[in-house]
């Protein structure tokens, strides 16, 4: 994490941002005190597939298509 002043950020926005994109996150002061955060934009289907990956590292898959043990009523029609 970065640190710029609010004036340095003035004079060097289109850089700034362009690292921004690339995943940095800089921390914006003025008079010596942080006022606010710059940071990219959360990648929702980068956490989306995160957790199907863990989702499919803990599931237990079951054969959803084989008949039950048992027939049905609408199957003996």
């Amino acid at each position: 994490m970065g640190t710029i002043t609010v004036s340095e950020l003035q004079a060097n926005l289109r850089k700034v941002m362009r690292r921004v994109e690339r995943g940095e996150t800089f921390d914006i002061t003025s008079m010596r005190k942080v006022v606010a955060r710059l940071v990219p934009p959360e990648d929702k289907q980068q956490e989306a597939r995160k957790t199907l990956k863990e989702i499919a590292r803990t599931a237990a898959f079951h054969d959803v298509l084989s008949p039950l043990g048992e027939a049905w009523e609408a199957e003996k029609q």
